[in-house]
Formats: structure tokens, sequence, C-alpha cells
């Protein structure tokens, strides 16, 4: 039984850690697809479009994140591999989508989206966001 509780802690700190270093990923990516610095226009000037956009974000890889998890069955080493490669791959997707999206919209996406004004593009991107993460989730599965 202790032997077991340490397995799954051991496995749990190494998803975590995984996980954590995917989210932070995930933000340089979205960072890099928008213009001006993502943390200042978050934190900084609390911009609110900003928040939705980043949010979505992660709650969408944190998705992609659980479903590898769930895949893995117990396997720790494959469960990690798994965890990487699908998020990775919906990073990719999402940043396709938001680039396929921003040609399919007059103006820049990014500038819409990170507008100190509520802009409905980033209702339309969060959901995006979303989707393709569980569209990548239900692959896994």
């Amino acid at each position: 039984m202790i032997r077991d509780i340490f397995e799954n802690a051991y496995a749990a700190a190494a998803y975590s850690i995984v996980g954590v270093v995917l989210m932070a990923i995930s933000f340089v990516v979205l960072d890099l697809l928008t213009p001006g610095k993502l943390r200042e226009v978050l934190w900084a000037q609390r911009n609110r479009n900003a928040g939705i956009l980043v949010a979505s974000n992660l709650v969408g890889i944190a998705i992609i994140i659980t479903a590898a998890i769930v895949a893995s069955q117990g396997r720790l080493l494959e469960g990690l591999l798994y965890t990487v490669v699908y998020t990775v791959i919906g990073i990719v997707v999402m940043a396709i989508t938001f680039a396929l999206i921003d040609l399919a919209t007059p103006g820049k996406l990014g500038e819409l989206l990170l507008h100190p004004e509520s802009h409905p593009a980033v209702w339309v991107q969060s959901a995006t966001h979303v989707g393709v993460a569980v569209i990548v989730a239900s692959a896994i599965l």
C-alpha cells in the first residue's frame, strides 16, 4: 500500500511538471501570435480580451493533457510521451486555426483580440481553442 502511494505520488508529480511546462509553452506560442508582450497586456494592462484568450488556451491544453493521462492507463513513461506528443499537436493546431481565422477575417486578429474594448472575435477564437482541444482529446481516447 505504501509503495502504491509513492508510485502514484511520483506519477502525479511527473504529470504535473510536464503539464505545467506544456501550458507555459502554449502561453509562449500564443504570445508569439499576438502583438506586444502578452504578459504585459494581461497582467499590467488588465486586458479582459487577453484574459479570455489566455484562459481558453490554458483550459484547452489542460483538456488535452487530461485525455493523454487517462489514455496512458497507468503506464507512466508512455503516458508522459502521450502527454507531450498530443499536447504539441494541440498547440500546433491551435496556432494554425489562429492563422486561418486571421486570414478569413478583416484586420489583424491578434490586434483585435488584445484591443482594450471588448470584441466578439475573442469569443470565437476562445471557442476555437477549446474546440481544437476537444477534438485532439477525442482522438487520444
